[in-house]
């Protein structure tokens, strides 16, 4: 560890090992960094002894539960859109040869006491039985507006500028009901709150044309899931760094961040070691004085015998309960998975409800989730703190990531990376595809 890096990464959460991956493929020295003795941080996924050791210390796990190694249980439940940011970024690095992906099943939205597939076009619209005869006509026309949209074509514009109008004017030219522009904007969109209806409707635009690309995509849903949970994806970018001669150290705690005279970082040190650096990347838990709170995210990872009910029996599903529907500020989301994807024994279905908490008694704001799933079997509840940097990283060269939040997807995370960085490299992140490995391997041996 006595020597000298030209980036320092701490925690092998998913945002720092994509980074650390794509630094090392820019051909920089890069060390990585973790106090655990697992890859993942709070990204991690873990087997049903590290559970029961997180959450219930001294517990043994129930014996009806199955074997220990069945089990791949993620601590921050996340889907990845088959068309979006993050698998485009594991397709270009090549990530894709060490994880296995699978389909989640289907996507749901609660609406006025029941559960529904969410539509995805002005097919499935006329069909949903999520609106009257009427408002099927009035989501139609939206649908077709969307996916007819041409950028160079005023024609298909309708009389809309979506860079100067807001996502609640074309709600309102399409005369939507608020249950639909519900099921729209936080189920396809999958806007965390309704701050989305007073910004401009690009953004809207782009999230439900990636969600109806990504269900073309596979059919079904528009998500995908790694294969053993998402504690693969760390992984998978920690061997892409590894390949091109990234350190990884895990079970290494770290006792000093070390500047000069003028408060820039210059090294780590670990007990008697000290790692030299002109850069650190790391997650808010190695920087509690540079980092602020900003709110609370409360999941529950519950077991269940059976799938959730009302869900056609999937055995994997993304289902939102839109905050209006609960007179809450944010969404409520459940993400279920299973045995088919290789992350549970096979009587047991996970599902994990999660949230923004807005009140003094979290548990009670899941609740409305929990009711959904039918009998539970066993139940971990967690309450992290949503967490920024105060700075962004230049003065003292220490680029800190957020905290990951309560949203579906990957979404925030990969603009997180995007953000860090061109912070750290002074310039914006182009994705290069990468030689697949048998031509890398020619090379090699070349």
């Amino acid at each position: 560890m006595d020597e000298a890096y030209d980036v320092i990464v701490l925690g092998t959460g998913l945002t720092e090992c994509i980074l650390s991956g794509l630094l090392s493929i820019e051909g920089k020295k890069v060390l990585h960094m973790d106090r655990n003795d697992y890859y993942g941080g709070e990204s991690a996924s873990l087997n049903l002894t590290q559970l029961y050791r997180k959450f219930r210390p001294g517990v043994e796990p129930l014996d009806s539960l199955g074997r220990d190694r069945d089990f791949n249980i993620d601590l921050i439940p996340k889907f990845m859109m088959a068309n979006g940011e993050l698998v485009k970024i594991l397709t270009h690095t090549d990530v894709t040869r060490y994880v296995d992906f699978k389909q989640i099943s289907g996507s749901f939205v609660y609406r006025d006491g029941k559960i529904s597939r969410v539509p995805t076009s002005e097919i499935e619209a006329v069909r949903s039985p999520l609106m009257g005869l009427f408002e099927k006509r009035r989501a139609k026309k939206f649908f077709e507006y969307i996916q007819n949209w041409r950028e160079n074509d005023p024609a298909t514009h309708q009389g809309i500028d979506i860079d100067t109008a807001t996502m609640a004017d074309v709600f309102k030219k399409f005369s939507l009901e608020p249950g639909t522009q519900d099921f729209i904007g936080h189920a396809m969109a999958l806007h965390l709150d309704e701050s989305y209806l007073g910004r401009p409707a690009r953004e809207s635009y782009e999230r439900i044309i990636l969600y109806i690309s990504s269900v073309a995509r596979y059919g079904k849903s528009p998500y995908i899931y790694p294969l053993y949970g998402l504690g693969e994806l760390p992984q998978g970018f920690a061997r892409l760094s590894a390949l091109f001669g990234g350190t990884y150290m895990l079970d290494k705690k770290v006792d000093e961040i070390v500047y000069d005279s003028n408060g820039r970082v210059t090294g780590v040190r670990s007990g008697k070691e000290t790692a030299e650096t002109k850069q650190v990347i790391g997650d808010p838990s190695y920087f509690p004085s540079k980092v602020r709170k900003i709110g609370k995210v409360i999941r529950a990872i519950c077991f269940l015998k059976s799938p959730i009910p009302n869900t056609e029996d999937a055995d994997s599903v993304q289902l939102i309960i839109p905050q209006n529907q609960l007179g809450r500020k944010h969404d409520l989301y459940i993400a279920s998975v299973s045995s088919a994807h290789n992350v549970c024994s096979k009587d047991i279905v996970l599902a994990i409800v999660s949230t923004i908490v807005e009140t003094d008694d979290p548990e009670a704001e899941i609740q409305p989730g929990l009711n959904l799933l039918g009998h539970i079997v066993e139940k971990f509840v967690s309450i992290s703190d949503l967490e920024e940097p105060i700075e962004d990283g230049r003065n003292d060269q220490i680029f800190i990531s957020r905290s990951y939040d309560a949203t579906s997807h990957f979404g925030t995370v990969c603009d997180d990376v995007k953000d860090i960085y061109r912070r750290v490299v002074g310039e914006e992140l182009v994705l290069k595809q990468r030689p697949k490995q048998e031509d890398e391997q020619k090379e090699l041996d070349s």
